[in-house]
């Protein structure tokens, strides 16, 4: 019986630590659906973010580092796209990656989302209230 318990509690403490390298399974970096960013999953605490780290084009025409200029706010048009963090404060949960925000430079909007990891893919869900109401983007695991 003693055995018994033994084995439960090294199963379980194992179950644990493939839970935690699941979790950790998106960190890295991606490239988005229409392959032109580079965004780099990190963690920080318990929350997963994602920021810019590569833009295909990270220059405007005129030469000047390209800038967040559709944001909603006015404040934080001047802001550089480069380095710019537009996945915030997702949370691992049952196979997932949930409650966080995506935000799109391209229209200057934040949406709700998760994420699913599927393979070398990821599936980001951003949607306005429910999730039914949304779009998915499949980003690719760069190398």
């Amino acid at each position: 019986m003693k055995e018994l318990k033994i084995l439960l509690v090294l199963l379980l403490l194992g179950m644990k630590a493939a839970l935690a390298q699941t979790a950790d399974a998106i960190l890295g970096n991606w490239l988005n659906e229409e392959k032109d960013a580079r965004i780099q999953i990190y963690k920080s605490g318990a929350a997963y973010f994602g920021k810019i780290v590569w833009l295909k084009t990270p220059n405007e025409a005129d030469g000047t580092p390209k800038i967040d200029k559709k944001n909603s706010s006015a404040a934080l048009r001047t802001r550089p796209i480069m380095n710019l963090v537009i996945l915030t404060k997702f949370n691992f949960d049952d196979g997932e990656w949930t409650a966080g925000e995506i935000y799109d430079p391209k229209s200057g909007k934040t949406y709700s989302s998760n994420m699913k990891l599927k393979g070398d893919k990821l599936e980001i869900r951003g949607y306005v209230g429910i999730s039914l109401f949304g779009r998915t983007t499949v980003w690719t695991r760069a190398m």
